[in-house]
């Protein structure tokens, strides 16, 4: 059965790849993301939440995107500096990816697969959550905050599964 630990993204500095699997007992909040979106603010309660929880096992995981109105069209130094400069994330970032250009990143894929063409990410800080054993746990729309009550309740629960 395949889980979302089969999954490989690129680093955003081109580092060792970020595998899914190197995440296995913890609980991943992915996120697609982008620099110049209304909704990159959010970067803030997501460096936040992250700060708050990684000791308890969460990893905030952002995914730059350039398929949502071309709002992440830098490069990934430009991508990591912007984000550590402005939003002090700290979190791990993935390379860039393709949602909806193709060919889109086979995570996205096998989302789709699972939940059906709906789950997928319709614009940029779309999220996902991801239990300890790699299974889908729930998904989040963009407008949904952060720091919403039902991403937190969601993610303490799946800290406790």
């Amino acid at each position: 059965m395949t889980t979302a630990h089969d999954f490989t993204f690129k680093q955003l500095d081109g580092a060792a790849p970020v595998a899914l699997k190197d995440f296995a007992g913890k609980v991943v909040l992915l996120v697609n993301v982008a620099s110049a979106c209304g909704l990159t603010p959010q970067y803030g309660p997501l460096e936040k939440l992250y700060e708050a929880k990684k000791d308890a096992g969460l990893v905030v995981l952002g995914a730059p995107c350039n398929d949502f109105g071309a709002q992440e069209s830098g490069t990934e130094g430009e991508i990591g500096s912007f984000c550590e400069t402005n939003f002090g994330v700290t979190f791990p970032m993935t390379g860039k990816i393709a949602i909806v250009s193709e060919p889109r990143h086979p995570f996205y894929e096998w989302v789709k697969s699972e939940l059906g063409s709906d789950a997928l990410p319709k614009w940029n800080f779309h999220k996902y959550l991801i239990g300890k054993n790699g299974e889908l746990v729930a998904t989040f729309s963009s407008m949904t905050a952060p720091d919403a009550p039902e991403i937190t309740s969601a993610i303490d629960a799946a800290l406790k599964a």
